[in-house]
């Protein structure tokens, strides 16, 4: 039986990427020989220099570490094709990689990425995939080529997506799934179990997850509840979602629909207790179908409080309408 074990160069920068790594450091068949992550960067409030998260456990774990801010590029190239790999493995590295630079792993360059291709193409599957009301996602391991993550597809496992899923809780699962996923696929691709399956040519299967702005994260309370809360928790933690109040920017942190029918306009603040309405939460916003109630909140220049908490400094709440900035 043979002992050797392959060579793998991982690229990867978040947190997302972390246990891909940790799995194939673990992975007895799999020798990691470099990691390649994005350039220590500016982060943060006081915007000090941060070592990504994947940096962090490649240092803690004695891999060598590259950082260039091109991979095609000299010194870079010729430093990736000197460690001679069997497989790139790629998640979430944050750089498009020439065609020349996928050509150099002996068996395949291998991307993890966080949805069902061929949908969610792109940098943001996860918010996209609930922000849309997908009842299910996934992970996808395919083969790299050089388009936006139109490569042949190895491997795909799902999961369904929870009524309460936020960003976070749906990155930590998928992140978990990702990392098991990839080793059965570099043991597969080795033993011959797996074939290689383009994607569908089909535009109605096709869809895009671009990268995300902040300025998304505005709501719009002509959309039904239903719209907005997915909307809110697609985009827990980041970007976030927010409104504005009295000129302020409000972020909404936590919130769920109402099913009922209130008498509210569009972004309309309305007191629970004088509607009779038994809820956790003191207030609901009007939006274009039922209604929406927050139950965290974070005012600019405060810190998050829970609805009560918030009103208790702002009395003039009720009867407001939330909004765009005046």
């Amino acid at each position: 039986m043979s002992t050797s074990r392959s060579r793998v160069v991982f690229m990867g920068t978040p947190d997302f990427a972390v246990p891909t790594l940790q799995a194939l450091i673990k992975a007895p068949d799999m020798d990691v020989v470099a990691v390649v992550t994005q350039p220590d960067r500016p982060a943060g409030r006081g915007q000090s220099i941060q070592m990504s998260p994947v940096k962090k456990v490649a240092l803690v774990n004695d891999i060598p570490v590259q950082q260039p801010e091109r991979t095609h590029r000299s010194p870079a190239f010729e430093e990736l094709a000197a460690l001679a790999a069997d497989f790139f493995v790629v998640t979430a590295f944050g750089q498009i990689l020439k065609q020349k630079v996928l050509d150099l792993p002996r068996v395949a360059p291998i991307n993890v990425h966080a949805s069902l291709l061929p949908r969610w193409r792109g940098a943001a599957p996860i918010q996209y995939a609930i922000r849309a009301g997908d009842q299910f996602t996934g992970i996808t391991t395919m083969q790299m080529d050089a388009g936006l993550d139109t490569g042949p597809i190895l491997l795909q496992d799902s999961i369904p997506i929870e009524s309460t899923e936020t960003g976070q809780s749906l990155h930590d699962k998928l992140a978990a799934m990702g990392a098991n996923l990839l080793i059965l696929t570099l043991r597969w691709l080795l033993d011959g179990s797996i074939v290689p399956q383009p994607q569908p040519d089909d535009d109605n299967l096709v869809t895009y997850a671009p990268t995300l702005k902040k300025e998304e994260g505005a709501i719009n309370w002509t959309q039904g509840a239903i719209q907005i809360d997915r909307h809110v928790r697609a985009f827990t933690p980041w970007p976030g979602t927010y409104t504005h109040w009295n000129g302020k920017r409000l972020k909404i942190l936590a919130g769920y629909p109402l099913n009922l029918d209130l008498d509210l306009a569009p972004g309309q603040v309305a007191d629970t207790r004088e509607m009779d309405l038994v809820t956790p939460t003191p207030f609901v916003v009007g939006t274009q179908r039922w209604a929406y109630a927050p139950s965290q909140v974070q005012l600019a220049g405060r810190q998050a409080q829970d609805a009560a908490d918030f009103l208790n400094g702002a009395p003039d709440f009720f009867g407001s309408t939330l909004g765009a900035a005046e």
